[in-house]
């Protein structure tokens, strides 16, 4: 029974080594076969008539029990004094291929839809109450394929985010500035509210900035569509940030495959364009920082649910194509670094003291106007 047990054991530990290596060799091909649904897009009724109005439709709302964005790392103390109001939508949480879009009710998404506004969405809450929806979000796979049900399974989530922000819109207080932030899915679904809600609109005057984190956004293609310019400096107010972060050296190939294949909102393709890099360390477009200029790194445990700021941290500088590198070797934060050294999971964690900053200089920025 003994030796028989540890040929089970030998043979797991094998298995676990040949998946290590495909990993490694065939990672990108190797998510899409694990990730990417094959059931067929089932789609669903569109939000119910101020179903947003509900507190239990949030993950983050000032009327919230047990709000996950109003925690903080040890040593930091928020001021209490928040007269913004950030609307925020959290990244992908849901990675089943059973499905295109996640269930309201799914458990494990919920749970790491609430990690992410605790890690990424607490940055923002020295200066702002945080507004974070539940979204039928797409599911991971569908960012690994160009297949058609992909779109229409961001077309549904949109939906939800659609709802959330009306209603957010509708209980905001009219005289307080309003910050967007996102990340991931919940940056390219952002992209969308600012092309159909506040370009154009007298509501581009309200916005403080822009956090479009962990997705692309074409210098050309996407962002005169956005209604908002790039930020260039730190104590620019009214503009769009964005950054991707990897470890060098640096594979974007999951990103640029289906970058390159695609077209902005008005038509004109992607392939080639310069991504928008606002340097999380310093607010500047395209900059260059050093590690000691980054003020603390946010570290999970390993159960992801609690973290320390850390100093020195990684440095940070925006490459020709829009790529922001934090240097070689790139820090043990978990195990979701994703092929090609891509820290996208830590786009917020690699730079919450410095994004806790730049929300704040911003603030001040646009108050001065």
């Amino acid at each position: 029974m003994a030796r028989r047990f540890l040929w089970v054991i030998a043979g797991l530990v094998v298995l676990v080594l040949i998946g290590l290596i495909a990993f490694r060799l065939y990672g990108n091909e190797f998510l899409r076969m694990t990730l990417v649904p094959s059931a067929a897009f089932e789609g669903g009724p569109p939000p119910a008539t101020r179903v947003y109005d509900k507190a239990d439709m949030w993950l983050a709302r000032p009327d919230v029990k047990q709000n996950p964005s109003l925690w903080t790392p040890p040593g930091v103390v928020r001021s209490g004094k928040t007269d913004a109001l950030v609307f925020f939508i959290h990244p992908t949480s849901y990675l089943e291929k059973s499905a295109w879009n996640a269930p309201l009710d799914h458990q494990d998404s919920q749970w790491r839809a609430r990690l992410f506004v605790r890690s990424q969405a607490s940055a923002f809450n020295d200066i702002a109450d945080i507004w974070a929806p539940k979204y039928r979000q797409a599911t991971f796979g569908a960012f690994l394929t160009t297949k058609a049900e992909a779109q229409k399974a961001l077309d549904f989530a949109y939906r939800d985010v659609l709802a959330a922000f009306d209603t957010f819109l509708a209980e905001a207080p009219k005289d307080r500035p309003i910050i967007l932030a996102g990340h991931s899915q919940g940056s390219l679904q952002l992209t969308r509210l600012l092309r159909e809600r506040v370009a154009g609109t007298p509501l581009a005057k309200r916005i403080v900035a822009a956090y479009v984190a962990g997705w692309p956004i074409s210098i050309t293609a996407d962002l005169p569509a956005l209604g908002l310019p790039a930020c260039e400096t730190r104590d620019q107010a009214r503009c769009i940030l964005s950054w991707q972060s990897f470890a060098e050296p640096a594979d974007p190939k999951l990103v640029t495959d289906v970058y390159d294949a695609s077209s902005g909102p008005t038509g004109i393709p992607r392939a080639g364009s310069p991504m928008l890099c606002v340097n999380p360390i310093t607010g500047i477009r395209s900059g260059e920082a050093a590690a000691e200029a980054n003020l603390g790194m946010l570290v999970p445990n390993k159960e992801l649910t609690e973290g320390k700021l850390t100093t020195p941290a990684v440095p940070a500088r925006c490459d020709v194509r829009g790529f922001l590198l934090i240097g070689e070797n790139g820090p043990d934060l978990g195990p979701y670094v994703l092929p090609g050294n891509n820290y996208h999971v830590y786009d917020y964690a690699l730079f919450w003291a410095n994004i806790r900053a730049d929300a704040a200089a911003r603030l001040a920025a646009f108050r001065r106007r």
